[in-house]
C-alpha cells in the first residue's frame, strides 16, 4: 500500500546515511563500470530473494561510470525481459510533482507557505492552525485515508473502482488526528490529496493539466502521464505483482509465515494488479513513468530548473529527521525526502516499487523500479536495491 511508503524511505536512508566518497577504480570492462560487475550478481540475489519478477536499474556517475542492467522478465514466470524503457506505476514519486506544482504556486504568489489550510479548505478540523508547509513536509497531524478499512476492502473487491478526490479526502478527515499541527511527523497521503485540491481551486484546472505543463511537460517527460479515472498502463510495461491483499497489508508488509514459505516454494502465485484503477491514489501516487523520464526528472528536482533558485533552496533546506532522535536518519521537507547525500522519494503502490534520488554533490543519480511490491517478508524491493547500489558506489558496504 502507498501508505507505507515511508518504510521503503527509511529502507533506503538506512545504508546512505553514513556513506563516505568513493574511490573511482577503473572499469571492469568497456561499457560496465567496476561497481557494475560486482553489483550485478548482488541484485539477481536480492531478486531471487525478495521474488522480484522484473526491475531496472539506472546510475549516472560522471566519477564511476553510468550503468544500467534489466532483471528479470515483464510476467510471472515469462519469458519476455523486462526493458529499459517499460513504463510502470511510481507510486508517491507522484507526491513531489504535486509539492513541485505547490511550491510554484508559491512563487508566482498564488500560495503562502505560512498560510492556514482553513483558507482554502474549511473543512479539515483545525484548519486553522494547520500550514500549506505542513501539508508539504507531513507535519499537520492528519490522518491517512489510504489505512481507512473501507479503502482497502473495495480495493480487493472492486479494484477498477474510480475514487473521486473528495471521496479520498473524506476518509482521511473522518480519522482522529495523531498530534497537533507541527509535533511530530506522519506520512498521510490527506496531506497531499488536499493539497492537489487547492491546485485545482488555485488554477482553475485540473490538478493532470497542471502536472502535465508545469513537470512533465517542463523536464520533457514525454513518456510520464497522470491518469485520473483511466486504469490502462501504456506501452510497453510490464504486468505488477503482489502476494498479499490490501486488507491483509493494511498494517503490515509481512505476511504470515505460511503464506511465505508457500510464495517461496512456488505453490502461492502473486496477485497481477497491473489494471487495479489508480485513483485512490491521486495527488499522492498515480503518477506514471519510464527509467529515462525518472532519471531526467529527479534530476532537476535536486539541480534546480523547476522552481526558482531561492525557493528551491528553501525545499533542500527544509529537510529535517523525521525522528530527531536519529538526526543522521531519514529527513523529509517540502514534498522532497533526503537519504544521506541523495534526495529524491521512493514510491510504492501494490505491485509497483520505484526509488530515484540525486546526489547533487556528486551528480550523482540512481533510479531503480521493480514490478513486485512488497516482498512477501515485507521488504520494499527498489529501496533494497538502491541500498545495495550505493553500499557499493559509496564504499559502505551491503
Amino acid at each position: 500500500m502507498i501508505s507505507r511508503t515511508i518504510a521503503a524511505l527509511a529502507a533506503a536512508a538506512a545504508l546512505t546515511a553514513c556513506a563516505e566518497p568513493p574511490a573511482a577504480p577503473p572499469p571492469a570492462a568497456p561499457d560496465v563500470p567496476a561497481y557494475g560487475t560486482a553489483l550485478q550478481p548482488e541484485l539477481e540475489q536480492l531478486a531471487r530473494d525478495m521474488l522480484v519478477t522484473g526491475a531496472v536499474v539506472h546510475v549516472h556517475s560522471p566519477e564511476l561510470g553510468d550503468w544500467t542492467t534489466t532483471l528479470g522478465t515483464r510476467t510471472f514466470r515469462g519469458t519476455d525481459p523486462t526493458q529499459v524503457d517499460d513504463h510502470v506505476r511510481i507510486g508517491s514519486v507522484t507526491k513531489t510533482w504535486t509539492g513541485t506544482v505547490a511550491l510554484q504556486l508559491v512563487d508566482e504568489g498564488l500560495l503562502r507557505l505560512e498560510d492556514p489550510v482553513a483558507k482554502y479548505r474549511p473543512d479539515v478540523p483545525g484548519g486553522e492552525n494547520i500550514t500549506i508547509e505542513q501539508l508539504l513536509d507531513m507535519r499537520s497531524g492528519l490522518g491517512n485515508y489510504t489505512t481507512a478499512p473501507e479503502l482497502n476492502q473495495t480495493m480487493d473487491t472492486a479494484p477498477g473502482t474510480v475514487f473521486t478526490p473528495e471521496e479520498l479526502i473524506a476518509m482521511g478527515l473522518a480519522m482522529p488526528a495523531k498530534f497537533s499541527p507541527g509535533e511530530g511527523f506522519f506520512y498521510s497521503n490527506t496531506n497531499t490529496a488536499l493539497l492537489g485540491r487547492i491546485v485545482e481551486e488555485l488554477t482553475d484546472n485540473p490538478l493532470e493539466t497542471e502536472i502535465q505543463r508545469r513537470i512533465l511537460d517542463r523536464a520533457g517527460m514525454t513518456e510520464s502521464s497522470f491518469p485520473t479515472t483511466s486504469a490502462a498502463l501504456p506501452d510497453p510495461h510490464p504486468q505488477g505483482y503482489t502476494y498479499g491483499t490490501n486488507v491483509e497489508t493494511t498494517d503490515s508488509n509481512v505476511l504470515s509465515p505460511e503464506k511465505q514459505e508457500a510464495a517461496r516454494a512456488g505453490t502461492l502465485a502473486p496477485l497481477d494488479v497491473t489494471n487495479a484503477n489508480p485513483s485512490w491514489a491521486w495527488a499522492a501516487g498515480a503518477g506514471i513513468s519510464t527509467t529515462g523520464d525518472l532519471t531526467r526528472y529527479v534530476e532537476a528536482l535536486v539541480g534546480g530548473g523547476l522552481l526558482s533558485p531561492a525557493t528551491q533552496r528553501l525545499r533542500l533546506d527544509s529537510i529535517r529527521p523525521i525522528d530527531p532522535a536519529r538526526p543522521d536518519g531519514l529527513g523529509y521537507g517540502l514534498a522532497l525526502a533526503r537519504f544521506g547525500p541523495f534526495y529524491g522519494h521512493t514510491g510504492e503502490l501494490p505491485g509497483f516499487n520505484t526509488f530515484a534520488g540525486h546526489d547533487p554533490e556528486r551528480e550523482t543519480t540512481v533510479v531503480v523500479w521493480t514490478s513486485l511490491a512488497p516482498s512477501p517478508d515485507g521488504r520494499d524491493p527498489a529501496a533494497e536495491m538502491a541500498r545495495t547500489i550505493i553500499g557499493e558506489m559509496y564504499g559502505t558496504g551491503s
